[in-house]
């Protein structure tokens, strides 16, 4: 489906971020040299969402207008029309697949390609879940294994390995209807982590091995690659929003008071504190304010994220990447900017870690060059890549309200002992 604007002809694109603390929509523009140059941004609290699933589509409709608006105002660009939507959450599961077809010409056609891809999406399904993304891993043609492009090579015998992404129907149809009630049309549902790994990972690190942790409000997403090809995906139901609850119960502050001292003073790793400070910690109702030590945040935003690493660390052994990665790990997202981040993750993973801001693009960069953008720019590098394949999901269906449980580890252990001496 082609997924060009009426604007001025037919280069722009919308990249459309629904997340738990915010909506972020991107305008975007495919220029001649094959570049996408930002022309505006548009961003929103984000009201009726939770971990990643509509909870309240009224609340959910009228935060996506006001993004949008904010959008068009900012670009220029009156009436938008069509998006490409980034999509999250516990429900999206993750599988490799395999397919074989025969090579009827002895020479490997767009038909074969097809018809092998379709081969390997051949899997058993919930009636409640449907597929979101099918993804070429590797070929193999008459045992000759690890071929990326085998258009037009010789063989009788033409295998697949894949990676196909999942998702809960009536999840992903919510988010539909919710775009839809905004007068847009939906192009393509992209899964955020694919999105966020376009923007801020190179070519040479999924070569070497590769695992991108992109850490919003209600989710951390991963997605680990190995040899150039997405391997395995994951979503946990733990982000920024945990880490805001802890500092509240902790501090004993309301959770607004709580989000904006995260922003502005939060460390996760005390070596990575130059020096400290006293902040000013209001009180819940018409209590005074208190002062507190910078140092005493340490303690409660180190232990979250350590819990949210561990569990990271434990899916890439269990999806078989362990001592695989040699490029380490790659940081992203609107909750990965927090001080001394970097050195927890190292400290906790055992591996090279780095922060990822969105590149590739050109435009107002000082704008949208900034984790907490890497899904919505890869929207637009999406668009760019993939302006043929984009299809557009089932009509919707009726809201489903989905709250995982929350996890449990030895870092939420040692967090909650640390609450109980400490306050």
């Amino acid at each position: 489906m082609n997924i060009r604007h009426d604007q001025n002809a037919s280069d722009v694109v919308v990249g459309l971020d629904i997340g738990t603390s915010k909506i972020a929509a991107i305008v975007g523009k495919l220029t001649n040299n094959g570049q996408v140059e930002v022309l505006g941004i548009g961003t929103y609290p984000s009201v009726g969402m939770k971990k990643g699933v509509v909870v309240n589509i009224e609340a959910t409709v009228d935060s996506i207008r006001e993004a949008v608006t904010r959008a068009e105002n900012t670009s220029g660009i009156s009436n938008i029309k069509r998006v490409l939507v980034g999509v999250s959450g516990s429900h999206i599961q993750s599988i490799n697949s395999h397919g074989t077809v025969a090579i009827p010409n002895k020479e490997v056609s767009h038909e074969d390609i097809d018809r092998v891809m379709q081969n390997a999406q051949t899997i058993k399904l919930p009636s409640s879940d449907q597929i979101l993304h099918v993804m070429p891993q590797s070929y193999t043609i008459d045992g000759q294994e690890g071929i990326r492009e085998p258009l037009g090579m010789s063989g009788v015998r033409l295998e697949a390995n894949a990676h196909i992404v999942t998702g809960s129907a009536s999840a992903l149809s919510n988010i539909t209807k919710c775009v839809e009630r905004c007068g847009l049309e939906v192009d393509g549902l992209v899964l955020e982590q694919l999105a966020s790994s376009d923007a801020v990972l190179s070519e040479d690190e999924k070569e070497l091995g590769v695992c991108l942790v992109d850490i919003g409000a209600g989710t951390t997403d991963i997605a680990i690659y190995h040899e150039g090809a997405i391997c395995h995906t994951h979503v946990f139901p733990v982000g920024g929003d945990q880490v805001t609850g802890d500092i509240a119960y902790a501090l004993r502050t309301p959770t607004q008071a709580a989000n904006d001292i995260k922003v502005k003073y939060a460390c996760a790793h005390p070596q990575a504190m130059h020096e400290d400070e006293d902040i000013e910690v209001p009180s819940v109702g018409d209590r005074v304010a208190r002062c507190l030590s910078r140092k005493s945040l340490v303690g409660v935003v180190g232990p979250r994220y350590a819990e949210i690493f561990e569990m990271v660390e434990e899916e890439i052994s269990k999806a078989g990447y362990a001592n695989k990665l040699a490029a380490g790990v790659v940081l992203t997202g609107g909750s990965s900017q927090v001080q001394g981040l970097v050195e927890l993750a190292e400290e906790t993973m055992s591996m090279q870690v780095r922060m990822g801001f969105p590149m590739g693009i050109t435009g107002m960069l000082q704008d949208v060059c900034h984790p907490e953008y890497a899904t919505t720019v890869g929207l637009l590098l999406y668009a760019r890549d993939n302006l043929e394949n984009i299809e557009t999901i089932q009509p919707p269906q009726e809201i489903q309200v989905f709250e995982p449980e929350r996890p449990k580890s030895s870092a939420a252990s040692r967090f909650f002992n640390y609450l109980k001496d400490k306050f």
